[in-house]
This record gives C-alpha cells, sequence and structure tokens, in this order.
C-alpha cells in the first residue's frame, strides 16, 4: 500500500460515516488529522434545499471570518484619483485604472480579488468575458463596486470570503487552515453557517440546510449534524 493509501485509510478509520457530528467534535477531528506536508485547506459543503435555476433562489453573499482564512488575498482596486492613493494606503496589491485594463486584456490575472469604484465599471465591464468566469468580475452584491475602497480592501485581505450556490445547490467555502486549530474553526464556521441562513431566499420551501460537510484538502469529509444547528439558527 502506497503511503498516500496508508494515510488515507487511517483518517478514513478516525470518523464514523454513518453519524453526524458536532461542530466542535468534527473540528477536534479535523485537528487529530496531521500528516499532510503542508497547511492543508479546511473545506465547508453546505447542500441546500433550493433550486439555483430558479432566480428568487439563489443564495449568495459575503462574509468576514474572524480569524480569517489564513491565505495571502491580492487585492486588486480599479479606482482614480483620491481613491487610487485610498487603496494603496488600505494596502491593496494592484492599483490602477485603464493600465490595469489593459494588462487583464492581455491575459494578466495573476490576483484573488478585484474591486473597483462604481464610476470604473463602465470600462471594467469590458473584462466580463475574462473576469466573470474566474469570479474576479467586481459586484456590488458582495460589496466589492464600492466607493469605501479602504473598508473594502481591509476586509477582502483580513478574511471576508464570498460563497455562492453552485448547479447542484451546493455551497463550498474555505474556512481557514488546518493550523488554526478546533476553537478558531469552529468559530469561523459558525459565521459562515449564520451568513448562509441570512441568506435563505423567502421562497425557499422545506429544508433550507440538508447537510454540511468538512474536509481539509487531502483528508475525508466528515458529516455535521445539520439539524441541531437549524434549531439553533431560528
Amino acid at each position: 500500500m502506497t503511503k498516500l493509501g496508508k494515510r488515507t485509510t487511517r483518517l478514513r478509520s478516525m470518523i464514523d460515516g454513518s453519524k453526524g457530528y458536532q461542530v466542535e467534535e468534527a473540528m477536534g477531528l479535523i485537528e487529530q488529522m496531521k500528516g499532510a506536508k503542508f497547511d492543508e485547506t479546511v473545506d465547508v459543503a453546505i447542500r441546500l434545499g433550493v433550486d439555483p435555476r430558479k432566480s428568487d433562489q439563489m443564495v449568495r453573499g459575503t462574509v468576514s471570518l474572524p480569524h480569517g482564512t489564513g491565505k495571502t488575498v491580492r487585492v486588486l482596486v480599479f479606482a482614480k484619483g483620491e481613491k487610487e492613493k485610498e487603496a494603496q494606503d488600505a494596502g491593496a496589491d494592484f492599483v490602477g485604472s485603464d493600465d490595469l485594463i489593459k494588462k487583464i486584456q492581455e491575459g494578466w490575472t495573476d490576483f484573488d480579488k478585484a474591486i473597483a469604484t462604481p464610476d470604473m465599471m463602465g470600462v471594467v465591464s469590458r473584462l466580463g468575458k475574462i473576469l466573470g468566469p474566474r469570479g474576479l468580475m467586481p459586484n456590488p452584491k458582495v460589496g466589492t463596486v464600492t466607493m469605501d475602497i479602504a473598508r473594502a480592501v481591509k476586509e477582502l485581505k483580513g478574511g471576508r470570503v464570498e460563497f455562492r450556490v453552485d448547479k447542484g445547490s451546493n455551497v463550498h467555502c474555505p474556512i481557514g487552515k488546518h493550523s488554526f486549530g478546533k476553537q478558531k474553526l469552529t468559530e469561523n464556521f459558525t459565521a459562515l453557517f449564520e451568513a448562509v441562513m441570512k441568506a435563505k431566499p423567502d421562497t425557499a420551501k422545506g429544508t433550507f440546510v440538508k447537510n454540511i460537510t468538512v474536509s481539509t484538502t487531502m483528508g475525508p469529509g466528515i458529516r455535521i449534524e445539520a439539524g441541531a444547528l437549524r434549531e439553533e439558527s431560528k
């Protein structure tokens, strides 16, 4: 058996696949899952009872994780004049206007998040076919088209993440790194879950959160008991 196979077998033996774990219990298992040669990302997958094909059942939003994601986020800002300086002072990695637009049109997308002032969206919209499929297009619904540039930059670099239901009715979102430990991962998970619940469409009928799974990059999924969380959130 390969080394990877042995590790996978060992990790799976730690989990009772027939049960749903309480959040802290699941994060405690994550904490015990050592062995990878890098600090694995911890991801959450939430299956929702919505039909994403219907526009009035789209679930999306943002949440500022109390302990961040553990990832260095490279933020680009489309702005001019005073707002350009504001972005630089707030710690944006790339700031500009026409120069950045030209660079992106030529194929450069070496950044993680993009913000724009409202007056820039007329020209930024030309980049829709490039930025849209990569999830990089500034959007007022998630706070990345704004005049409050400094706040947006600091929030993104500090751990604000976006979530959006996919075609399979799932929300996938990172909540930190393995090295965070049980307590920080639990607090980040709680912040994400509460944000998803607040984003519940009025038209969603029946059970909104159907199931929840948490896993590390290389580890098996751990099912979280969704019923108790649903009750707590009422």
